[in-house]
């Protein structure tokens, strides 16, 4: 699994949360209404120090990150962060994994 943070996701994190340089976000699957890969599930974020990180990536001084525990939400896919400037949001965009033995362009 891949996790992608556009500059302007990472802008929009850092505003709406009012982050200092070295702050953490975790990514996580929480009880929702909504649904995104899985229905009656859809991506938390908390601002928090990671105890068992299985991906991060860090964009704009922000480390982003997912949880060992939490990995089965995205089993099969790629998660990229976007900014939605005409919804002054951030979207979160699944992209499903290249099959085994397919590669990459």
């Amino acid at each position: 699994m891949e996790m992608l943070i556009s500059n302007e996701a990472a802008a929009w994190f850092k505003r709406e949360l009012a982050l200092p340089e070295g702050a953490n976000i975790r990514l996580f699957p929480r009880y929702s209404s909504g649904g995104g890969l899985h229905p009656g599930f859809s991506l938390g974020i908390a601002n928090e120090p990671p105890g068992r990180q299985a991906v991060q990536t860090e964009r704009a001084g922000i480390v982003f990150y997912m949880e060992e525990q939490d990995l089965w939400y995205m089993e099969g896919y790629n998660l990229s962060i976007v900014y939605s400037e005409a919804e002054d949001d951030i979207d979160y965009v699944y992209v499903p994994e290249a099959a085994a033995g397919v590669l990459k362009e």
